[in-house]
Order: C-alpha cells, then structure tokens, then sequence
C-alpha cells in the first residue's frame, strides 16, 4: 500500500517535485472539464450528479479502505489504540466525521451538482478561485490567523473576481436563468473544501491519513444510503443501469484520479515546493481550464469571465507572493 521509497529515489528530488506539479495541475484542470461533460444534461450524459459522486467516491474507497485497514493494523501492533474508525479509517471517530462531512460528502455532491447548471468557466474561476478567500476566512475565524494588509489585497481582488462572474448571473435570476444555481453551489462546494483543509491544519493531519479517512466516512454514509433511495425509486439515478465502460471511467479518474493520485502527488509538491510556491502552481488551475472550457467545450469566454479569470488568478498570485518572506522559514522547516 504505502509508496516504494526506492522507486522515487530513482529520480532526483527536484524531478520528482517537478513531475508532482505537472500531475497535480493536469488532474485539477481536467476534474473541472471532464465534471461538466459528464454532469451537463444538454451533452447527453447517462449519469446524474449524484451517480458520479457515488462512483468517485467507490473507486477511491477501492485503493483507501485497504490502505486505511492497513495503515490501522499497523498502529495496533505498535500499541497505538483508539485513534481509529471502524478499524478502516485511521483517524478516530470524531475527526472522521468532522473531515469526512465536509471534505469527502458535501464538497463532491455540491460540485457535481453545480455543473448541471453552470458551465465549466464559472467553475474555473468560482471554485479554485474562492478557495484562498474562504480559507482565509475561516483560518481566521477558527485558527486566529492573521490576514495582512497584502493578503486582504489579493483577497479583495478574488471578491471582485468572484462578484464579476457570479453576480452578473445572479442579475439574471429573475429572467428565469438557473446559472446563478450552479454558481452559488460551485462557492458552498469550495467553503466545503476549505473547511476540510482549515481543520485537517487545525489536527495536523497527515494527507494521506485525512484523505483516507474523509473516503471512508463517504463511503459508509453515501453508498448504503444513496443506493437505497435509487433501488426504491426514491431517487432518479442510473448508477446501476449506465454502461460499464461510463461507471469506470468516472470511478477511475474521479475516484482514483481526482482523490487518490492528486492527493498523493499534491502531497509530494509541497514536500519539494513547500506551501507557499505550491500554491502559486495550482494558480495555473482556474486559467488553463478556462482555456480548456473554451477550446475543449465551445464555451464562449465573455467579458466578465474574462475580467473575473484576470482578477481572481491576480489575486491568488499576489495575495501568495505578499506572504512568501513570512514563509520562508515555514518552507524550509517543511522541506527538510
């Protein structure tokens, strides 16, 4: 289960860095583009947003479960008892649920949903793009972090951003346009995801141990449940009457893609690039699946998407360098 450590000293470190980055980017920009071609309904997608949940949630569970039973049996032997749960998840009870509801849950059933509404430009810019903001926000709330007058800059670049893209579509509300549904959701969805990263900071949880654990508490809550309410007709889904080859492509790139492989590979980045240059990599995210939504998808790029993507990308790019001589000592405590 755990990662060869003679495989990776193969390559130098910076190679390894290097190729992590590339992965990371690669599998955030596709998980936006590929989401709303298969969540769109107008582009004949067999499945629902909540079909494809399920299946990224399955084909994570396949590699984690394992790996958490694993990593638990190994803490048992060594006398460590009571930091686990249901012998799968290697993080107690109360953890679990805590990461699990808003990082393994609600941030997959919220993003999918959103791309039945808006397209995968609104996405681009809304969801990486709000994550800085959110993060920022409830890092202050609940870690007592404070935000720099440089910081509340780039912060109040990505509002503007945000507001350009968002608000316009919230504008149109009342023409009887559902895009501002997606919009709205795509923001929850990312509050979601940063609530999960302020409070894994908050325990200091390992990233593979929290990755685990936010699976398994999706795993047993949504699967059982969510495939009762299909099988009973309560619940309009087609996860078990799609084609084969639809359910394992979702359950490989969203599952074993998306949760798995970036998680890891995310992991390794920081290890090499430390946090703060990592996070002005995954700044390339919201601009290259811009362009990607325009060339891949036919979506028309207008001119507040384009305004919003210029403002949001500038403002996680500032707000970032702004913190980087604050850092520096973080960075190489991290690295070594």
């Amino acid at each position: 289960m755990p990662t060869s450590p003679s495989f990776l000293s193969r390559f130098s470190p910076r190679t390894v860095g290097l190729a992590a980055a590339v992965v990371t980017v690669l599998i955030w920009t596709s998980f936006i583009l590929i989401a709303r071609a298969s969540a769109d309904p107008a582009r004949g997608g067999v499945l629902t947003p909540f079909d494809i949940a399920f299946c990224r949630i399955v084909g994570a569970a396949v590699i984690l479960l394992p790996w958490g039973a694993y990593l638990v049996r190994q803490d048992r032997a060594a006398g460590r008892y009571g930091a686990s749960w249901l012998r799968v998840s290697p993080l107690s009870a109360r953890i679990t649920v805590s990461v699990g509801f808003f990082g393994g849950l609600l941030y997959a059933m919220l993003a999918y949903s959103g791309f039945v509404y808006a397209p995968a430009l609104h996405a681009s810019v809304l969801m990486p793009g709000s994550l800085p903001l959110w993060t920022a926000l409830l890092a202050l709330w609940l870690l007592g972090d404070r935000i720099t007058p440089a910081r509340a800059l780039g912060l109040g670049l990505i509002v503007l951003g945000d507001l350009l893209v968002g608000g316009l579509s919230l504008l149109h509300a009342f023409d009887g346009g559902q895009v501002w549904l997606g919009d709205v959701l795509f923001m929850v969805a990312a509050m979601c995801w940063a609530t999960y990263s302020v409070l894994a900071r908050h325990h200091g949880l390992n990233a593979v141990r929290a990755t685990i654990a936010i699976t398994t508490f999706a795993f047993v809550v949504y699967v059982p449940s969510y495939s009762a309410l299909v099988l009973t007709g309560v619940v309009p889904g087609h996860v078990f009457t799609a084609p084969w080859r639809d359910l394992l492509f979702q359950a490989t790139f969203q599952g074993w893609g998306s949760v798995v492989v970036s998680g890891i590979t995310f992991t390794q980045m920081i290890r090499h690039f430390g946090p703060v240059r990592s996070t002005m990599i995954t700044a390339l995210v919201p601009g290259l699946s811009a362009l990607g939504a325009v060339w891949l998808l036919g979506e028309p790029l207008r001119w507040n998407l384009a305004a919003g993507l210029a403002l949001v990308t500038a403002g996680i790019l500032f707000g970032v360098r702004a913190n980087v001589p604050i850092a520096i000592k973080k960075e190489a405590s991290y690295a070594s």
